[in-house]
């Protein structure tokens, strides 16, 4: 394998795409701390693999590898030391060694085998698995405790998020919130160790020690020499410079980093919940980002006069910036739900703006999001519809829960 890595579109043919099928994780939420753990609510769990299984055959059927981090990262620790490395990390990351926890925890997850453990470290370890004879503190004892010793990752299905494809490398990302934090060291053990990438060179654009976040969500690749990046919620501008900073000084193929503000809410977490590429010159758009006459913030960032600075300029209009930035004449911004403003707010907050594309043209989506779906179908997209009850509930669509690996490259 060339490039084990290899993503310079949006929309280009999806060859192999990393995925996570929801586990023990999601029936670990519970009402009182759905906040920490950035959910509304709790999908039933034989739904919700039920319809994810779905997904992943729907994208099958489409000739598309699909590979799951489950099973990558249980492949990658195979090496017992490794194995041990990776434990220590977990648990210093979860911040585990209150009051001398760390010991029983170590010992409990090196126990099982390394695909039981890594499902164990995703769903979480609950007081209550600890033997009592190994308890020795006060806390463990408390019957109205915090009940687990280590938090579960009901995001981790959100594969798009913790690392992102971009040209023959990636971004390792460092996530704003503390409950998410975790997720991007699977994928740095599984680039740096895993067989498929260990000894490929993968380069690393930004690794997740950064202090700044930055997620997968709001990184688009819309041309091999154009990359868009959300400021959000989620994103930080200081992150968004140091990976154009990055791109430009190790001689990437990219030219222009497009930094587009969106409003910082739960409704529009990253660029993606508003505004995806599903053709050569077609997007899906929220109206709402958008001010009355189609104006809002956007930054393009291009490399400077040294390798330390970047060039900044302001551009107001979204539609003219991506005119300019992909040299097209013309573009259309197909809105989420319409425009009707009770269809798009309700479509929007259920994804109808979050398609993955497969090819140009030829895109994944909710079957929920019925008006934006049909909207599409008559702008000559191909939509290939999935099951949404349950996967919906994490505020996240197909393209959230997809992270792709290799995409063909756009015919010029």
């Amino acid at each position: 394998m060339m490039h084990p890595i290899h993503v310079t579109s949006e929309i280009g043919t999806l060859r192999t795409v990393l995925l996570k099928r929801p586990g023990k994780e999601v029936e670990n939420l519970v009402p009182e701390y759905l906040q920490r753990l950035l959910f509304d609510d709790i999908p039933y769990l034989p739904v919700i693999q039920r319809e994810h299984d779905y997904f992943a055959e729907t994208l099958k059927n489409r000739g598309i590898e699909v590979l799951y981090l489950e099973k990558l990262a249980s492949e990658t620790l195979s090496n017992p030391e490794l194995k041990k490395q990776f434990v220590d990390d977990i648990l210093r990351e979860s911040q585990a060694n209150v009051n001398g926890a760390a010991k029983v925890l170590r010992e409990y997850l090196l126990s099982f085998s390394s695909a039981e453990m890594i499902d164990k470290i995703m769903s979480g370890v609950l007081k209550r698995e600890i033997e009592e004879s190994k308890k020795t503190h006060l806390y463990e004892f408390m019957d109205d405790h915090y009940p687990f010793y280590l938090d579960p990752m009901p995001n981790l299905y959100f594969t798009r998020d913790p690392a992102a494809s971009i040209g023959n490398g990636l971004s390792i990302n460092r996530m704003r919130e503390p409950a998410r934090r975790r997720e991007s060291l699977f994928m740095q053990y599984i680039i740096h160790y895993h067989p498929r990438f260990a000894g490929h060179d993968v380069p690393i654009w930004l690794d997740r020690d950064y202090d700044f976040p930055i997620e997968g969500g709001d990184e688009l690749i819309l041309s091999d020499e154009v990359i868009a990046i959300g400021v959000s919620a989620r994103t930080s501008a200081r992150a968004i410079e140091r990976l154009a900073l990055n791109l430009f000084k190790r001689n990437s193929n990219f030219k222009k980093v497009m930094a587009v503000e969106i409003p910082k809410c739960r409704a529009f977490m990253h660029l993606d919940t508003v505004f995806t590429m599903v053709d050569h010159d077609k997007f899906t758009i929220h109206p709402a980002i958008q001010g009355p006459q189609g104006d809002m913030n956007v930054y393009i960032l291009e490399k400077g006069d040294d390798e330390n600075h970047v060039n900044i300029s302001h551009r107001s209009n979204l539609q003219e910036a991506l005119k300019e930035a992909l040299g097209l004449s013309e573009l259309v911004l197909i809105p989420c739900g319409g425009g009707d403003e009770i269809a798009s707010s309700r479509e929007q907050w259920n994804d109808g703006s979050n398609t993955l594309a497969i090819a140009p043209g030829v895109v994944v989506t909710y079957d929920r999001n019925y008006i934006s779906n049909e909207l599409l179908r008559q702008h000559g997209i191909e939509v290939v519809e999935i099951l949404s009850s349950e996967l919906s509930r994490g505020r996240g669509g197909p393209r959230c829960m997809s992270m792709p690996i290799v995409r063909e490259d756009l015919r010029k």
